[in-house]
């Protein structure tokens, strides 16, 4: 009996401890460039991982601000989590297996960095608090910029916004148009069933409104500019 409840206490000091690090761990990516748990287990089963990472200021300003318009458009008005977006999402679904949207850039930077993919109620409950927390230790500019560089943007292992470009048109981020930005945005959720380089009806539709979104709404990125250089006077 002793035993057993030696086991089940280590069992649960390991748990806690599995829990908590991402919150010890969060605050250091304001000054170092993570990489994704889907990086790391293809790393370990030996698939293909192409990424270079990128400063936003390194990036066609047309990519965040088409991503913002593509992901979550509020982004710069949330504190992690738009409660407003997931009850929509929730009540539109008949259980979580089926739910759509509703996750934030916050959150899905919560979800790449430290849980895994799919739908569950665990692994929602755990990104939540995660992504209020990462909300609170990192700039609004650095969450946008590390998602950028472990989103998945290709169908062999490119990850990153530079290599989804290089991948999708032979050029740096950059270089990116704002059309071109939008095709990228638009085969987010799902880059390996979309192409950006060869997009079908539906990707294009969806990069026109990304891109008409991301040319009208200034204020929704108005966060992630960077300072602006002051105007000499006379």
């Amino acid at each position: 009996m002793a035993t057993a409840f030696r086991f089940l206490r280590i069992v649960a000091v390991a748990v806690l401890v599995l829990v908590l690090l991402p919150y010890l761990i969060a605050p250091f990516y304001r000054f170092v460039d993570p990489i994704s748990t889907a990086m790391l287990w293809r790393r370990m089963i030996g698939q293909r991982v192409e990424r270079t990472v990128v400063p936003l200021d390194r990036m066609s300003p047309s990519l965040p601000r088409a991503v913002i318009s593509a992901e979550d458009g509020s982004f710069c008005n949330h504190h992690g989590i738009d409660w407003r977006g997931m009850r929509e999402a929730f009540y539109e679904a008949e259980d979580i297996s089926e739910m759509r949207g509703g996750s934030t850039i916050t959150q899905q930077v919560a979800k790449n960095l430290f849980l895994w993919q799919g739908r569950s109620y665990v692994r929602k409950a755990l990104e939540l608090p995660l992504a209020v927390w990462i909300d609170l230790v990192l700039p609004k500019r650095r969450v946008l910029e590390i998602y950028l560089n472990i989103a998945e943007w290709g169908p062999n292992g490119q990850f990153g916004a530079e290599a989804g470009a290089r991948h999708a048109f032979n050029k740096s981020a950059r270089q990116l148009s704002p059309r071109e930005a939008a095709l990228m945005a638009a085969v987010l959720p799902g880059p390996r069933g979309r192409s950006a380089r060869n997009p079908s009806a539906n990707v294009r539709r969806l990069a026109g409104i990304y891109e008409t979104r991301a040319a009208r709404f200034e204020a929704r990125t108005a966060c992630i500019e960077g300072p602006r250089k002051p105007r000499n006077t006379l």
